[in-house]
């Protein structure tokens, strides 16, 4: 298999794994059982997959990547939305 198909399948896999969680949250407005340093982290990790990925001119890292982390984003602004703790 071409690694570039390989990677790009990863990828997809990988990035899409948040999006239930996100309609979830969006459907339920409930943001409880969410770790707010578990997004931070990940946001972290995968912007920095992304920064990698322009480094070594990777398409496949950046994209799928890049698309994780505006998910996650989406994921943290439902956070700082809908979290009812003061």
């Amino acid at each position: 298999m071409n690694e570039n198909i390989l990677g790009l399948v990863a990828g997809v896999l990988t990035s899409v794994s948040m999006i239930p969680q996100l309609i979830k949250v969006i459907r339920e407005k409930n943001v409880e059982d969410i770790s707010l340093l578990m997004l931070l982290v990940l946001i972290s990790g995968l912007s920095l997959w992304v920064w990698y990925g322009f480094e070594k001119d990777e398409l496949p890292i950046i994209i799928s990547n890049a698309f994780a982390v505006l998910v996650n984003i989406s994921l943290l602004i439902c956070y700082i939305r809908y979290n009812n703790k003061k």
